[in-house]
């Protein structure tokens, strides 16, 4: 499930600008000339929590101050055919797409890599909103596949969410959702409660995103 990308280029995205990819060690960074690219211009995570929701780990015992903590794992199949569906769907956003999201990608491919910034785009009832947010880690590997992100400036929400896919020595896959959440400052601040119960419905579709009767769906048309 190892990805593949070029240690730089150039590509266009969404009229977001011209963007760049460049590898530090291992780490894939989208950057606009010689700055950090950000969705509106600004600083960094909106959070004090990056990494905290840990998808590399088997279990997780984070509880941090003034968060939410959220974590659920669902039985998603069995066997290698469904492993490999499931691993390639995370590590493309799929689970978000599947539940409903746009996603657009700073550097052009929806593959997930750490420190690439995305925008995802979420309809609720009348309302569009649009939440930047950057990878702050990627897991790649035969018994576990997954990603963690991180909200930044403009995020309706303020923490980390993660997306896990992960199997036992007799094949079953499981998909495991967990999340750290408090409210964003700012505008959105008011707005918290009302986001808590959109936060709830998407949750219900993320644990559902996998299952057999999903795979291969993309509401964006790729």
């Amino acid at each position: 499930m190892k990805g593949s990308a070029q240690n730089s280029g150039r590509v266009s995205s969404g009229g977001w600008g011209r963007m760049a990819l460049s590898r530090s060690g291992s780490v894939m960074r989208c950057v606009a000339g010689s700055r950090w690219w950000r969705p509106d211009g600004s600083g960094g995570f909106n959070h004090g929590v990056a990494g905290l929701t840990r998808p590399a780990d088997d279990s997780w015992g984070e509880r941090p101050g003034g968060y939410r903590r959220h974590t659920a794992t669902v039985t998603v199949g069995h066997g290698t055919r469904c492993w490999d569906e499931a691993a390639r769907a995370v590590l493309n956003w799929q689970v978000k797409i599947r539940s409903g999201f746009a996603v657009t990608a700073a550097a052009g491919d929806l593959r997930v890599r750490t420190g690439c910034d995305y925008r995802l785009t979420a309809v609720f009832g009348p309302f569009r909103i649009r939440e930047p947010v950057r990878v702050t880690a990627v897991v790649d590997e035969p018994m576990r596949c997954g990603f963690a992100y991180g909200t930044l400036p403009g995020h309706p929400v303020s923490g980390e969410e993660a997306f896990i896919v992960h199997r036992d020595p007799d094949g079953e896959v499981r998909f495991t959702l967990r999340s750290l959440t408090r409210p964003s400052p700012g505008r959105w601040w008011p707005a918290f409660p009302i986001l808590l119960v959109a936060q709830r419905f998407y949750r219900r579709r993320y644990l559902h995103a996998l299952r057999p009767g999903l795979r291969g769906r993309d509401p964006q048309g790729r």
